[in-house]
C-alpha cells in the first residue's frame, strides 16, 4: 500500500497546523517571483497549503496517493490534480514557481530520487522560475528518533507515532515513522489503523550540491530566519532556476 494510505483520513487532525507555513511560502513567491500566474506543488497531500497560496496563479497539485488527494479534491476543488510520483513525472508543460514543502523531499528513500525530483523540477519551471522546499536536517531526525513516543488525544481517536533513526558514516540519517492511528467507534471499541513512514535527510552540503547544476540559490534559512545548520530544525531554500551548468 502506498504510503500516507492509511493515516490520510486523520491526517489534518493530527499534524500541525499548516498555516505558518503556508505564510512562509506566500512570503518567499512574493519576494523571488512575484506575480507568479502558476504554481505546482509537488507532494500536495490533503491540499492544505495550495488552499492557502495567496495568489491568483493556476495552482497544480501532484501526490502519490490517491486517498490524500481525494481529501484536497474536496479542500481545493479549483486545482488541478495529479496522481503521480514526485520523482518522476511529466505533466507536459512549465510552471512560474515548484514547491515541495512540509517536508516532502525527505520522503524519498535514496539519494538518487532526490536527483530524479530536482531535475523534474528543473525540466517544469520556467527559465528563472522558482524552485522552494524545506527539509527536516539530520540533526532534527535524530533528535526525533530519541524522542520517546508521541501520544496525540484528537477528535474520533488517538495517535501514537514511535520515530527510530538510523545514520551511515557519510552522515545521511534515517527515520522510520511507526504510526498508530487508534480510531474510536463506539463504545471502549477502537479500530487500528498501522502504517510505518520513512524519512531520509542529507547533510545541507549534500542538498545545496545536489542542486547547483540547474539552480542559483536565493534562500537558505531555518525557522528564525537564520543561516541554516545541520543542527537546525528544518532548512527551507529558494532556489533560481538556470539553464544546466
Amino acid at each position: 500500500m502506498l504510503p500516507y494510505e492509511r493515516f490520510a483520513p486523520f491526517y489534518d487532525r493530527v499534524m500541525d497546523d499548516p498555516g505558518p507555513r503556508a505564510a512562509r511560502v506566500n512570503d518567499c513567491i512574493a519576494r523571488f517571483r512575484p506575480g507568479a500566474a502558476s504554481v505546482l506543488e509537488l507532494g500536495c497531500g490533503t491540499g492544505s497549503l495550495l488552499a492557502r497560496l495567496d495568489t491568483d496563479a493556476e495552482v497544480w497539485g501532484l501526490d502519490r496517493s490517491p486517498a490524500m488527494l481525494a481529501l484536497a479534491a474536496a479542500k481545493v476543488p479549483w486545482a488541478r490534480l495529479v496522481e503521480g510520483d514526485m520523482a518522476d513525472f511529466s505533466l507536459g508543460r512549465r510552471f512560474d514557481v515548484v514547491l515541495c514543502v512540509f517536508d516532502s523531499l525527505n520522503h524519498l528513500l535514496a539519494v538518487g530520487r532526490w536527483v530524479s525530483l530536482l531535475e523534474a523540477a528543473h525540466a517544469h519551471l520556467d527559465e528563472g522560475g522558482l524552485l522552494a522546499f524545506d527539509v527536516n536536517t539530520v540533526g532534527e531526525l535524530r533528535r526525533l528518533g530519541e524522542e520517546p513516543p508521541w501520544i496525540y488525544d484528537f477528535d474520533g481517536g488517538t495517535a501514537v507515532i514511535d520515530v527510530s533513526f538510523a545514520a551511515d558514516e557519510a552522515g545521511l540519517g534515517w527515520t522510520d515513522w511507526d504510526v498508530r492511528i487508534f480510531e474510536h467507534v463506539a463504545g471502549d471499541r477502537y479500530r487500528l489503523h498501522h502504517e510505518r513512514i520513512g524519512e531520509l535527510g542529507l547533510p545541507l552540503d549534500d542538498v545545496r550540491a545536489l542542486c547547483r547544476d540547474g539552480f542559483e540559490l536565493l534562500e537558505e534559512v531555518d525557522d528564525d530566519g537564520a543561516p541554516a545548520t545541520d543542527a537546525s530544525v528544518k532548512a527551507y531554500y529558494a532556489w533560481r532556476r538556470v539553464d544546466q551548468r
